[in-house]
Parts: C-alpha cells; sequence; structure tokens
C-alpha cells in the first residue's frame, strides 16, 4: 500500500510514481518486505511540507501490502541524536538555573568538556588511567573513547551501573582521542547520567521535553506499549526469517540512549522539521534543542573515513550524527541497525530536506542509502546515476563470513574434548563450551538445539564446541576449528522451533558483528585459556602497543575455571 501525505505547498512532490517504482524495484530486489518513507521539507514561512509513503507487509499474516506509514519501527542507534539532545537540554538547563538538582561538588561548570568521573563520583572507572581522568562527554558521544563495541559483555538484566562496573575490565583498543572507534556502552552511560542529574528516568526526560512538545504521539521507548497498540511492525532477517522484536522491555530499558527508541515516518518527519530549522519547531515557533547543542552535535568533531568515494566526499562523526557530502551537498546523517531492522534518518541543513526511511528487515543499510540518493536526486533535480551510487558503495559493503566458509589447514593439536569447559573473563563473564561428545546438562540441551537447527539448514559436521551464551545480541556461541589452536566464532540467536509461520528451525547472527576468532593457549598440554577476537581493527591496534600476547590482544581473555 502505498500513502503518500503532501501538505499544503506550491513545492513539487519528491515521492512521485518513477521514485515508487524505483523504491519497489529495490524492495524487490533486496527481498526486503516492507519500507515506510517519510520527507520534510520548510516553505518559506517555515511551515514543514511533509510527504509520507509505505510500500510492502508489516505482517506474514497480511495481504503483503499492509505496511502504512504509521506503522511503528524500532530506530535503533537513529536514537543516539535524542540522547544527545537530552544532554545538550540538561546543559542548558543548569546554564539557565533551571536544573532539578545540584552538581555533583567538585562540578563549577557542566558543558560538552565536562569529565564524566566527575559526574559519576565513586562509579566511574575505565581500563585506561588518563582515559578515566580525562575522558568528556564530548568524547564518549563521539566514539572517540577508545573502546570497541564490546557488545558482547552485557546482558538481558544489566543496568547502566552493571556497564559501568565493567568498563575497567573491557580492553581498551585506542588512546583517548585517537581513532574514531563505534562504541554503544558510552550512550548507556549518558543516559544514566540524565537520570541522576534529573532523579527521574531517561525515557520519562525525553517524553517530557521531546516527544510531548513535537507532538511525537506514536514514539516509545516502551516495546510492550508499542506493541498494544497494533501498529508495530514484525520484522524479518536478511535471510528472510521472521523473528521476534528484539529488545524485551528489560532490554530496551538499558539500550535505551543507545538505540531504544521505537517511532514511525510521521513522528520522525517532526523531529527533522526541528532540525532543519537549527532546533526550533517550525509549526509552533518553540525551541526544542538549544541553539548551542544543535551546533555542537551536528558539527563533525572526528574523521571516520578520510578517503572520498565516488559522489561521497570524505566522511566525519559529530556527537550522534555523521556528516558528508553527496554530490557537493552538505547530508547530516545516522544509520540505525538491529536484528530485523534497518533505519537511516537524513537531513541536507543547505538544502532543506530531511528524509527518513524505515525497513523492517536487517542488513540493508546500502539500500537506505540508494533510497537516500535518489531522494535527494529528485528533490533537487540532479540527473541520477544509479550505477554510480552502486559503485560506490560497494567499497563498504563486506561479504557475508559463515561458520563453513574456511577450512582447517592445521591439525587441532589436543582432543576436541580437550577444549571443553568452562572459561571466565571478569566482564563477559562465564562461558561453558561443550563438545559433541558431552552428555550432561546443560551440554545435552544446548547440543540438541545446534542439531536441530544444523539438520534444518544443512550445515555439515565439523569440529566444533558449542555454548549457551544469554547475551542481548546472541542466545548461544559456535566455534570452528580453523586451523591448529585457532577456531572461527559466530555468536548465533538460535531458534530451534523456528518462528511464527516458520516451525523450521534456523539460526541468526548478524554478518557484521557477530563473528570473531578464538585463540586458545595450550601450556604442557593442558588448555589454559583462550582470547577471544571480535574486532580485528581492535586486536590490530593493541598488538602495535604490547608485545602481542594473546593475553594482551583480545577483546578478552578467557581463563580456564579451576
Amino acid at each position: 500500500m502505498l500513502i503518500s501525505v503532501l501538505r499544503v505547498s506550491r513545492m513539487r512532490g519528491i515521492i512521485t510514481p518513477q521514485l515508487s517504482t524505483f523504491v519497489k524495484d529495490i524492495l524487490d530486489e533486496a527481498s526486503i518486505p516492507g519500507l515506510s518513507m517519510g520527507v520534510v521539507r520548510l516553505n518559506k514561512d517555515r511551515s514543514p511540507v511533509v510527504e509520507l509513503a509505505a510500500w510492502g507487509k508489516k505482517t506474514e499474516d497480511g495481504d503483503g501490502d499492509d505496511l502504512n506509514p504509521d506503522a511503528l519501527f524500532a530506530l535503533a542507534s537513529c536514537s543516539k541524536a535524542f540522547l544527545v539532545t537530552a544532554v545538550g537540554l540538561l546543559i542548558d538547563d543548569y546554564a539557565h538555573g533551571r536544573n532539578v538538582t545540584p552538581l555533583p561538588e567538585n562540578i563549577q561548570t557542566f558543558n560538552w568538556d565536562t569529565k564524566i568521573q566527575h559526574l559519576l563520583p565513586g562509579e566511574w572507572t575505565f581500563p585506561e588511567e588518563w582515559a578515566e581522568s580525562m575522558l568528556s562527554l564530548r568524547d564518549a558521544f563521539s566514539h572517540l573513547s577508545g573502546l570497541p563495541r564490546h557488545d558482547y559483555s552485557y546482558r538481558p538484566g544489566d543496568t547502566a551501573g552493571d556497564v559501568v562496573r565493567r568498563l575497567k575490565h573491557l580492553p581498551h583498543a585506542y588512546e583517548l582521542r585517537e581513532q574514531w572507534m563505534y562504541n554503544n556502552q558510552m550512550f548507556m552511560i549518558g543516559a544514566h547520567i540524565i537520570s541522576k542529574l534529573t532523579n527521574a528516568s531517561y525515557p520519562s526526560f525525553v517524553q517530557s521535553r521531546i516527544f510531548d512538545p513535537l507532538n511525537m504521539t506514536s514514539s516509545t521507548f516502551s516495546p510492550s506499549a508499542a506493541a498494544q497498540t497494533g501498529r508495530l511492525t514484525q520484522s524479518w532477517t536478511r535471510g528472510s526469517q521472521r523473528v521476534p522484536f528484539w529488545f524485551p522491555d528489560e532490554v530496551a530499558q538499558l539500550f535505551a540512549g543507545a538505540g531504544g527508541i521505537i517511532s514511525n515516518a510521521d513522528d520522525m518527519t517532526k523531529w527533522l522539521a526541528v532540525l532543519l530549522n537549527e532546533g526550533v519547531d517550525p509549526s509552533t515557533n518553540t525551541t526544542i534543542i538549544p541553539l548551542a547543542a544543535f551546533a555542537e552535535m551536528t558539527a563533525a568533531r572526528t574523521i571516520v573515513s578520510g578517503v572520498p568515494a565516488g559522489d561521497l566526499s570524505i566522511m566525519g562523526y559529530g556527537m550522534g550524527w555523521f556528516r558528508m557530502s553527496y554530490r557537493g551537498h552538505d547530508v547530516v546523517w545516522h544509520f540505525g541497525a538491529i536484528p530485523g531492522f534497518s533505519l537511516l534518518v537524513a537531513f541536507l541543513p543547505s538544502d532543506n530536506l530531511g528524509t527518513v526511511l524505515l525497513a523492517n528487515m536487517d542488513e540493508k543499510q546500502d539500500d537506505n542509502m540508494r533510497i537516500l540518493c535518489r531522494v535527494i536526486d529528485e528533490a533537487l533535480a540532479l540527473p541520477h546515476d544509479e550505477d554510480s551510487v552502486v559503485q560506490v558503495l560497494k567499497p563498504h559493503a563486506k561479504g557475508e563470513t559463515t561458520p563453513d566458509s574456511t577450512h582447517a589447514v592445521e591439525a587441532l593439536p589436543l582432543d576436541l574434548e580437550a577444549y571443553a569447559g568452562t572459561y571466565e573473563d571478569p566482564a563477559y563473564g562465564e562461558l561453558t563450551l561443550c563438545a559433541p561428545s558431552n552428555i550432561s546438562e546443560p551440554c545435552s540441551q544446548i547440543l540438541a538445539d545446534f542439531a536441530a537447527v544444523d539438520a534444518a539448514q544443512h550445515i555439515p559436521s565439523h569440529l566444533q564446541l558449542f555454548a549457551a551464551w544469554d547475551r542481548v545480541w546472541s542466545s548461544h556461541v559456535r566455534l570452528r576449528h580453523t586451523s591448529g589452536n585457532s577456531f572461527a566464532v559466530t555468536f548465533p540467536h538460535l531458534f530451534p522451533q523456528g518462528y511464527g509461520r516458520n516451525t523450521t528451525p534456523f539460526e541468526f547472527w548478524d554478518s557484521q558483528v557477530s563473528i570473531g576468532r578464538a585463540e586458545f593457549v595450550v601450556e604442557n598440554g593442558e588448555v589454559v585459556g583462550f582470547a577471544l577476537v571480535t574486532e580485528e581493527q581492535a586486536a590490530a591496534a593493541r598488538t602495535k602497543r604490547t608485545e602481542g600476547s594473546l593475553q594482551e590482544i583480545g577483546d578478552a581473555w578467557f581463563r580456564r575455571a579451576e
């Protein structure tokens, strides 16, 4: 179903039949079940002109054309800009005496350069001493903390306090401000700071200061509340398997600042209209984002990609926003990606254009970018060259890695059973690896679940170890022998009974961030532990500044439990 709403204006419409055909062709080509779009521009009197459209399906039981622009989607990391905005509002509150609580006694001025250790006295920890004392809000929200993702260190049931306490055990990759490196925990901690300084939850602060003033009545942090509306879209993996909404309420609370908002295209055009108007709601002339905060968050502070590609310039990052130019036009944007969803929010501050793209299938960021480029070309009357856009995106697309994409070169030095057992890391927790010969609990159930999935997916048998791994992004771990003491690692979520109408067992993992390797260390014929590497860039950076032992270069060191 296609619904387009054009509020009264003399502007030429952007969501034309030709654009609709282009979008539908991409959805067919990429097997995307559904996509919702919002486009906003401002009239000369600054009143917003909004177009909304949706294509495809919202539910597996629908007619395949039941998605509407009011359907709710997880925003994932497109939520980060709301967190930065909330901190900017809080900074402005303190500057003008509107604060609810006094600042910690050792802080004289509260701004973007305030050190986090001063905001969380007695609580803040960090793996590197200088960064522990010097890391600021600006550093944290610009992804300049030096910490890699470490996304498998937090788990359902965690609080932000748990995340803070574990930080000291998470190996950093770079020195503070040395290199841009994406990290979600800093935004969890940002939400924690807001709750500390307002005596209220972070979601309630955003509700009262952003959602309510903008009349974003469909937006929420609560998955259960979104589901109760009947407008929450179902979601699918890149393999076209339906999966549940990924964040239960307890996880959504932890992830609120990093990626917890649920919204729709209509509400997001209200947000984009404010961004196009430099923080002022054009419908009410009310300041939503203080101008100083707007300028700070959107200005690129660090280089993400220093090499231009075709029509795309080098890319920078501010706080919660990427910034680049496309064909000479300034674009401020952010992607969102969680299992089942691919999102893109972008605005062109000099060209009076904002766009939101919400897809209910994961790993479709490149397809969203193709659509965004076409929308920009339509709006600015630029000749569209689809081949050029595709060629630009190709270098950024990584090939999918699977557990069966490599073959062992050097034989396993010990029997597979010697590598099984319980291992511990102070940040990542306890992990019990099961060999196929293990028949005791909990291994018997773990092996049965993997056996069901492997039989259904025709995964060949191999030297493998298995574990349950209840984390936000996974339910299990699979280690597949590659060579010597090395194993390829995937962090899948298993669905041994399938999901929804699909009763065939399957597993799902993110092909970019749910993979890694395990390097076991054997001393005197005994396995003493293994290094887990989930980000090769981080491991390479650690290798340069250390002696390069496995204990030093990994994202985690799992010591064998006694």
